[in-house]
Parts: C-alpha cells; sequence; structure tokens
C-alpha cells in the first residue's frame, strides 16, 4: 500500500500550524522504505518527538474469505508490518530520550466478532503488542498511544452502512490531538465506543454466536 511519510512540526503544545514540512514514500507492504522514511523525517526536522501511525489496509470478512491474497495482505500491513515499522520508530524515539508513539488499532480488535473476523484478529495483536510497548518503555520516557476508532466516516468505510454513532474525521482527529498532549494510552474515537465495547467484552460466547455484532 504506497503511502507518504508526512513530515510536520507541530511547533509549541497547542500550536495551531501544521503546515507540512516535506514528504517521504513510505510502503507498509515494504519494509525497506521504513528506515529510509523516518531518517528524512528526522533529518527535515533535526529529530522526532512524535511518530502516529495511520496507515492499515481493509477489507469486508467476505471479501477476505474469498481471497487468500488479499488476506495474506492485509493480515501482514495491519499487524507485522506495522509492528516492524513501530520498531524502527520507537528505537530513534529511544535514543533521543523518548517521546511519543501513536497508532491506530481498531475496536474490531476487543472480541472476536462475525464480521470482522481477519481484520479484528490483526488489529488484536496491533493492540496488545502497543500495550506490552507501553509496559516495558514507559519509565524510559516512551509515551504509547493506542487510538481505537469505531465507525469513522472516511474512504475506508465508503460504501458501507454507517451505524448511529459514526464519527466524523475531524472530532476523531481532536480526540486523538488531546490523547497526544496527555500521554493518553487508549483512547477510544468516538468516545462512545469505549462503552459500546465494555458492553461487548462481557456478552457470553453463546450470544455472540447468535448476534451478528
Amino acid at each position: 500500500m504506497p503511502a507518504t511519510l508526512e513530515v510536520r512540526d507541530g511547533g509549541a503544545a497547542g500550536a495551531t500550524s501544521t503546515a507540512p514540512v516535506g514528504v517521504a514514500a513510505c510502503d507498509l507492504e515494504r519494509p525497506e522504505t521504513f528506515a529510509p522514511a523516518l531518517a528524512a523525517a528526522e533529518a527535515a526536522l533535526g529529530g522526532l518527538d512524535t511518530v502516529v501511525v495511520t496507515g492499515a489496509l481493509f477489507a469486508t470478512q467476505e471479501a477476505l474469505e474469498g481471497d487468500a491474497d488479499l488476506t495474506r495482505r492485509l493480515l501482514t500491513v495491519d499487524f507485522s508490518h506495522t509492528v516492524v515499522f513501530c520498531e524502527e520508530a520507537r528505537r530513534r524515539l529511544l535514543a533521543r530520550g523518548g517521546g511519543t508513539l501513536c497508532v491506530f488499532s481498531s475496536v474490531a480488535g476487543e472480541r472476536g466478532r462475525k464480521p470482522v473476523i481477519l481484520y479484528g484478529a490483526a488489529k488484536a495483536g496491533l493492540s496488545r503488542y502497543l500495550e506490552g510497548l507501553d509496559h516495558k518503555f514507559h519509565a524510559r520516557g516512551l509515551r504509547v498511544v493506542c487510538v481505537k476508532p469505531g465507525f469513522v466516516r472516511t474512504s475506508m468505510t465508503e460504501g458501507l452502512r454507517p451505524p448511529p454513532f459514526a464519527g466524523d474525521p475531524e472530532r476523531v482527529a481532536a480526540l486523538v490531538a488531546r490523547a497526544i498532549d496527555r500521554g493518553t494510552p487508549v483512547v477510544y474515537a468516538p468516545a462512545m465506543w469505549r462503552w459500546i465495547m465494555l458492553v461487548i467484552r462481557t456478552l457470553p460466547r453463546l450470544v455472540m454466536r447468535r448476534i451478528g455484532f
């Protein structure tokens, strides 16, 4: 999945300017692009104090069940290669004494659910990895922020029926920005998903087998 690593200087805390400083090619299907992209970001900014990872692949469960190659790509990008990228970013942040690593996972990883079995499995693994990073490196100055979006109206969800509590990108971005400022380890976006998933996590397996959520 070709993408760009956008390099920004956020300035002082609370600053509103987010003018892009530069970009570097970074493809989550090509791990050899990770180190050069992060090195370019460090060179442009004179160092890194925050890395935000939003890239991922998405496909419906039905599409994944019918396409083994797509399944392999999604699992690789959304878990294995995202972790490899985060490891590269983690090493660079710790080398400077710490910083913030903010990564988008998903509420899909909270519980095994019929509509998102494979996508949810990748995101579950990513969430556990980020939790482990927080436990091990917090004392060394690494602040890990795991973002767990629910349904957000973006190009990724285009064509899907939004639930009543669907979020908008601008509000989600504001929640994430506050979480980065505060170093909040886990943030649900929109916030309603915290309570929705609290209920889902308590449902017995017998109930989960019967419902379509």
